[in-house]
This record gives C-alpha cells, structure tokens and sequence, in this order.
C-alpha cells in the first residue's frame, strides 16, 4: 500500500498546481485555496499531459490538486503517472466521484488526500491543513481500516503494487512489456546490463511477483499501458 510521505517539520504549502478541465471549477478551487491556506501561487490546467510536461520543465509546486475525470486519461491512469512524475509531492484528489471504494482506490494509487468536488470552504481548510502537517485525509466516515488499507479487487491490487514504482523502474517495466531483454533494455536507456538486472529484481520484489511475466500480466491487469507509455 502507498504511504504517504511524512513532512519532518512543518512548512506550510504556498504553491499549487491545480488540474481540471472545467473553468469555472478552476477559478472557484484558486479562489477557496488562497482563501483558507497559505498558497498563493497557483497555476492551472486543463489536461494531465499538459501538466506533465510542465513538470518536466521544472515546475515545482508545494501540491497538486487533481481532478480524476479529465479528457486525456481513464480511470486513476492519471493519478499513477502524475504520482510516478512528481515523487514526493502531495497530490489532492478533489473529484465528485467520492463513493468509499474510490476514495480507497485513490489513497492505495498514491493520493495523500481526497476531498469531495462540491465540499464546504470550512472541509477544504481542514483537509489541506491535515496534509500540509503531513498527514492523509480522507472524509469523515470513510472506514480507513476496510475501504483504505484492503484492496479489494485484483486491479486495485496490481494498481496499489504498480504505484511503488520509480520512474526508471517503470520505464524498464514498459520495456519488459515489450518483449525486450536486459541487453536491449540496457542499450535503450544507457545504462549497464548489471543495473537493468538490479532493477528488474526491485520491480519484482515491489510486485511480488517471481518471473518478468507475472510482472506483465500484472501491469495489464491495471490497464497500466497509458502509464507505461508515458515513461518513454
């Protein structure tokens, strides 16, 4: 299961980068957050890749906020590789899809917290604050003990094992999907055939899994392709 990471002292988030593709959506979240926290610097989009590829130019934000239901990915594809691209950063889940089995499948695919679309100012302040202290959030009533902690279905549980991942891990798992063996992988990325191996024995060790094909039919039972993709 996914742990969220735990801040060492308390620094109180001043930038976010919020991700939906609703405007009006947009400016009400811009608005609430510079309201009840400390964030001040905001930056807005409207499709995942957009936003990955200004991570990977650099930006840096102290949270993302996230909204599931975007024109460009399916299901928690987005949250997976939005956790592989930014590592430690805390990403907030707001999506009115809040049923207890989508909060659960969230928190295990690598959200630090979940709040429902339509929630009160007074429910976003205590949410970002319990985050910001470097805790997970859920909304009340959720059963952090059945819904959180036990996946539930074969996917969740290939999703919750995937999410471990680091991005040159998944980017040496695309390659196994692909067919290609430790030689090959070791020449498309540049890297020493010994460190592919190390490698592939961490992806399987993290998936718990003893053959590079149960690694595959793992990663296609999370329909993990889109995130593979993306790690090329």
């Amino acid at each position: 299961m996914y742990q969220s990471p735990i801040k060492t002292m308390y620094s109180a988030f001043t930038s976010a980068l919020i991700i939906d593709d609703h405007p009006l959506f947009l400016d009400a979240l811009s608005m609430t957050l510079r309201a009840v926290t400390a964030i001040r610097d905001i930056e807005t989009a409207d499709r995942l890749e957009t936003s990955l590829a200004r991570i990977a130019s650099g930006l840096r934000p102290d949270v993302i906020v996230l909204d599931l239901d975007l024109p460009d990915v399916s299901g928690l594809d987005g949250l997976i590789r939005l956790r592989t691209a930014v590592a430690m950063t805390p990403i907030v889940v707001v999506s009115s899809m809040a049923d207890h089995r989508m909060i659960g499948s969230t928190i295990r695919a690598g959200a630090t917290g979940f709040v429902p679309k339509h929630s009160q100012r007074d429910l976003f302040r205590m949410a970002f604050e319990k985050i910001n202290r470097g805790e997970r959030y859920v909304p009340e009533g959720v059963p952090l003990d059945v819904d959180i902690n036990v996946p539930v279905t074969d996917q969740e549980e290939a999703i919750s094992r995937l999410s471990k991942l680091t991005r040159q891990q998944a980017k040496i798992l695309q390659l196994i999907c692909e067919g290609k063996l430790n030689k090959q992988i070791a020449y498309d990325l540049s890297i020493a055939e010994t460190t592919v191996k190390a490698h592939v024995t961490a992806i399987m060790r993290k998936l718990g899994v003893q053959s590079r094909t149960q690694a595959v039919l793992m990663a296609q039972e999370a329909s993990f392709a889109s995130v593979l993709q993306d790690m090329s």
